[in-house]
């Protein structure tokens, strides 16, 4: 039982950090107006809104003009549900909890607007970051300025190379890093750049393959980015630890 609550839980936070990501880099309020049909207008009644189900139920399209809904929403209203729900088995009934929670919530909410808008909004970052070093000011890492460290690495690192490449990185990427350096701490935050790296390589190879990316068309890195931090948050010390016994 306690497994389904943290889902439905979870799954409820998705479906606002679904309007938060798509609303906060417009400058929109996350309050007014309601949700509403992006199309024609329609404000959704509560039966419109329970997460993952509604769309189902309306089988992706709006009961009143039948214009399609993306599926980026009961996407991430079920991913964040998962992932809320995985962090116990991971890492048990440990303190450690919060800070995952948290974490996940901001990567949530920048995938959604990265993939949207190529944007990681400076607030998000601002709140998520200001919130998950208070909870590293009690939840520490072992020594407790890992967390320091790893921010001032995972800045200088990005910026560095945004430097480097002549705007290769964005600045939202920049500062995303110094906040997962935060939570990780040094060792991981470097495996999260190699496996961000690797990934976004990976994908867009795929992407032009496929036809989807042009080759001088910039993709967002943000999701890649979260995929390498959650990795390396859930496995980074088992991958760290494997490496170094089959090649070193």
């Amino acid at each position: 039982m306690i497994y389904l609550l943290i889902f439905l839980y979870g799954i409820t936070l998705g479906s606002f950090y679904n309007v938060v990501g798509l609303r906060v880099p417009l400058k929109k309020s996350i309050v007014r107006p309601r949700s509403h049909c992006s199309n024609c207008g329609h404000t959704l009644t509560p039966l419109e809104l329970i997460p993952v189900l509604s769309y189902m139920l309306v089988r992706g399209k709006c009961r009143c003009c039948k214009a399609s809904i993306s599926p980026l929403y009961p996407i991430f209203e079920l991913l964040t549900g998962v992932l809320f729900v995985l962090c116990p088995i991971f890492l048990g009934w440990e303190a450690e909890l919060f800070v995952a929670w948290t974490f996940i919530s901001l990567l949530m909410i920048i995938t959604v607007s990265d993939i949207t808008y190529m944007i990681i909004p400076d607030k998000v970052l601002l709140f998520f970051g200001t919130l998950l070093l208070a909870e590293r000011v009690f939840i520490q890492l072992d020594p407790w300025w890992d967390s320091l460290l790893g921010a001032a690495v995972g800045f200088v690192l990005l910026y560095v190379i945004a430097v480097v490449s002549k705007g290769g990185m964005g600045g939202g990427d920049i500062k995303l890093f110094a906040v997962i350096g935060l939570v990780l701490g040094v060792k991981l935050v470097l495996l999260t750049f190699f496996l961000s790296t690797l990934f976004g390589t990976a994908g867009g190879l795929i992407g032009m393959y496929t036809g989807k990316v042009k080759k001088s068309k910039p993709i967002p890195f943000g999701p890649f980015i979260v995929i390498g931090a959650l990795v390396s948050y859930f496995y980074g010390n088992d991958l760290i630890n494997w490496y170094m016994n089959v090649f070193l």
